[in-house]
């Protein structure tokens, strides 16, 4: 069992399957579960297919090294991507994201199309397969440079029954759950993982192994929180003058 895997992709399957979630409390809201809960399970059961072929396929045609150096330089891209949008949040500089006001937008989009089951069950399998899609990339990409397909798919499944707890308790978009730190505490571990993958592949050697990940994170986690720090203080300059 790789640990540092399945945190990882439990934190973002997370933040993905909350998102999803809302898309589907919204259809349900407007018009009933079951079409939102047929076009889940279809979104679910494509999902899956998805990963099962790729991840047999990827390991079985690309060698190991050249894959970790492919997904690093794509992990570095993705999590340096949430690292920047968290910054500007933080910093004030974009709005900090909000599931009750995607609900309620999702809600009153449904309303206005007037959109009977089939448009309801499209609605929920677009949302579930797109947001689903980027846990699918984080499974496969995890778990092929680590070589631990297990850790990244429990890690998944960990955060989707979590996720689909709290839904279920709560029948409402889990707005209070801290999704902006979610995003932030994940784009440093995927730039983090990334980083170590890319090293691993350019012949960079870890002076600790896998417990050099730990050291990254702590690295890229103190960067992001001086440019949050920076950024609002020259915005303060900026009204002072």
């Amino acid at each position: 069992m790789n640990y540092y895997v399945l945190v990882a992709a439990l934190l973002a399957s997370s933040v993905e399957f909350v998102e999803a979630l809302t898309i589907v409390l919204a259809v349900g809201t407007v018009n009933g579960f079951k079409p939102a809960l047929r076009g889940t399970l279809f979104a679910v059961v494509a999902l899956t297919v998805l990963v099962l072929v790729l991840g047999e396929g990827v390991l079985r045609v690309v060698p190991l090294n050249a894959l970790r150096a492919i997904i690093g330089v794509l992990l570095l891209l993705f999590g340096l991507k949430w690292i920047r949008k968290a910054i500007l949040r933080f910093a004030g500089k974009k709005a900090l994201h909000n599931e009750g006001e995607l609900y309620e937008k999702a809600v009153s989009r449904l309303q206005t199309m007037k959109a009977g089951e089939f448009e309801a069950q499209a609605t929920a399998f677009n949302g579930v397969f797109l947001e689903g899609l980027e846990v699918v990339v984080i499974v496969l990409t995890m778990g092929s440079a680590a070589q631990a397909y297990p850790s990244a798919i429990l890690g998944s499944a960990i955060g989707l029954l979590l996720v689909l707890a709290a839904g279920i308790a709560l029948r409402a978009p889990l707005a209070k759950v801290p999704e902006n730190v979610m995003k932030f505490v994940v784009g440093v571990m995927l730039t983090s993982f990334g980083s170590f993958w890319a090293g691993e592949a350019l012949g960079v050697h870890w002076p600790l192994g896998d417990a050099s990940i730990v050291f990254l994170i702590a690295a890229y986690l103190i960067t992001s929180v001086v440019s949050v720090g920076r950024l609002k203080r020259g915005e303060a300059k900026r009204e002072v003058a």
